[in-house]
């Protein structure tokens, strides 16, 4: 015997074919590589919201994100400092760190690291923007700021806690671009 159905309601192949058209639109968006709005589309400042709350005047700076740039590698992080403390401590401690990325050379040869090319021989070849001598140098500002880090012989990573980092402080400096 067929289940009742009421005047008004759906029949259940009908619910399940829309359930199925849901999903498959889904996943075709996922295939495309589409991102899904926050659960509230409508709260647009979640994560300003959440540092809010957390941290009331004179506030906090944080930047947390997650990044997937190589096959089976994932980065997930997260980092605040408060307002006060920034606000409080000597900026020129940074001066180094920062002025290792201010050279395009050294910002291409992170994104070759983190896309993954780890010997300097690659990144000549990849990126054919001088002779390997030059690029060992720039490696070598990376390497003693921190930005780059030996993890076999002859072979460079971006430290893991480096990579979002990198990338917030690309975001930051991108506008929104």
């Amino acid at each position: 015997m067929a289940p009742e159905q009421h005047p008004g309601e759906e029949s259940l192949e009908s619910r399940v074919e829309a359930l199925e058209a849901r999903l498959g639109a889904l996943e075709q968006r996922a295939e495309a590589g589409e991102r899904q709005p926050p659960a509230d589309a409508a709260d647009v400042f979640w994560a300003l919201n959440g540092v809010r709350d957390r941290h009331p005047d004179p506030g906090a700076v944080y930047f947390a994100g997650t990044a997937a740039p190589a096959a089976g590698v994932r980065y997930e992080y997260q980092y605040g400092l408060e307002t006060g403390h920034l606000l409080d401590i000597d900026w020129t401690q940074f001066s180094d760190s920062l002025a290792a990325l201010g050279h395009p050379v050294r910002l291409a040869v992170l994104r070759a690291v983190l896309g993954g090319t780890e010997t300097v021989a690659g990144l000549v070849e990849d990126l054919a923007l001088g002779t390997s001598g030059q690029i060992y140098h720039h490696v070598h500002q990376l390497t003693d700021t921190g930005w780059l880090m030996p993890h076999a012989r002859s072979r460079y990573q971006i430290p893991p806690a480096r990579v979002i980092p990198l990338l917030a402080i690309l975001t930051a400096v991108s506008g929104g671009t």
